[in-house]
Order: structure tokens, then C-alpha cells, then sequence
């Protein structure tokens, strides 16, 4: 299971970073430290999503 986990945090990982830099680009957000802080962000959110998806596929 930790090998899907890690494919799924991976997928998920990228497109929520992705999405949180265009909602903090919507906002308005224009820094550097800033926008690398809301894709680290969506990447650190996404690892608790990705072990509930694996759970639920395995």
C-alpha cells in the first residue's frame, strides 16, 4: 500500500500545488515566498488525501 500511496501523493501532490498557486494568484498574491508557500501547502495537504484514496482502492 505505501507504493500506491506514494504514486497517488505524488499525482495528487502536483495538481493541488497547481491549484493553490491559482487561487492565490486569483487572490492576488504577487511574492515569491508567498506562492512557494501555498504550493507547499496544496503538496502537504495532499499526502492525508492520498492515504484516505489508497485506503478506500485497497
Amino acid at each position: 500500500m505505501t507504493r500506491l500511496v506514494m504514486f497517488l501523493g505524488s499525482m495528487i501532490g502536483s495538481t493541488l500545488a497547481f491549484v493553490f498557486v491559482v487561487v492565490a494568484l486569483v487572490v492576488g498574491v504577487t511574492g515569491l515566498w508567498p506562492l512557494l508557500g501555498a504550493a507547499v501547502a496544496g503538496y502537504a495537504v495532499s499526502w492525508p488525501i492520498a492515504l484516505v484514496v489508497a485506503r478506500r482502492m485497497k
